[in-house]
């Protein structure tokens, strides 16, 4: 397929405390909002009851992730509560090069080193509505003993205090609000002198004509 072909897509970088809603939110966005993908990451965290290999994570053991980094394969990676994520370079680059807006759903470690890469990437940070419904939203999952959501409040609290480092943020306290305010930044970026540009060139010649 010739580059040329298709123009190249938007890269999202999303980002959030666990709690936070963010899978939820993403999986809304993507369900209404055409030509968005979400790039599947690898994990060598164990997975999760309802999760589904190559759906939710390529799931890894340590060795095969260190052996896709040591390849320069991964376009980031971090260590999150003791597990290695990263995102798959070819994947997203190809999705790009297909004109496909990209959604990456990474740690704010993860954030910095894609804006390192990709200045073009517009970053958004997901926050929660308050301290005592992050708590909740993390006990009602059910998945954690006290110990375990202490670790996660904790690690909540050292991610929020990145916030800056986005370029939108988006407080999900009404689930219907945060989604429309999501798909109103891919909306406005849709709608940028840039892109229109280049999606109405036959209107704009005539107009010109």
């Amino acid at each position: 397929m010739n580059k040329n072909d298709h123009p190249t897509g938007q890269l999202y970088v999303i980002s959030a405390p666990s709690g936070a809603g963010k899978t939820s939110l993403v999986k809304a966005l993507l369900e209404s909002t055409p030509n968005l993908e979400v790039s599947v990451s690898h994990t060598t965290r164990d997975i999760r009851p309802g999760e589904t290999d190559g759906i939710n994570y390529h799931f890894v053991d340590e060795s095969q992730f260190e052996s896709i980094r040591d390849a320069d394969g991964f376009f980031e990676w971090a260590q999150v509560f003791g597990n290695f994520y990263g995102t798959s370079s070819q994947a997203v680059q190809e999705k790009l090069a297909d004109g496909i807006d990209v959604i990456l759903e990474i740690d704010w470690q993860g954030a910095r080193q894609v804006k390192a890469l990709v200045n073009t990437a517009i970053s958004i940070f997901v926050l929660p509505p308050s301290t005592a419904a992050l708590r909740r939203r993390l006990t009602d999952r059910g998945q954690d003993n006290d110990e375990i959501i202490e670790g996660r409040m904790q690690a909540a609290r050292d991610e929020i205090a990145h916030y800056s480092d986005a370029d939108f943020i988006v407080l999900n306290d009404d689930f219907e609000t945060a989604l429309h305010d999501l798909q109103s930044i891919i909306r406005a970026h849709r709608l940028s002198q840039k892109i229109q540009s280049r999606e109405l060139t036959g209107v704009i010649a005539d107009l010109l004509r």
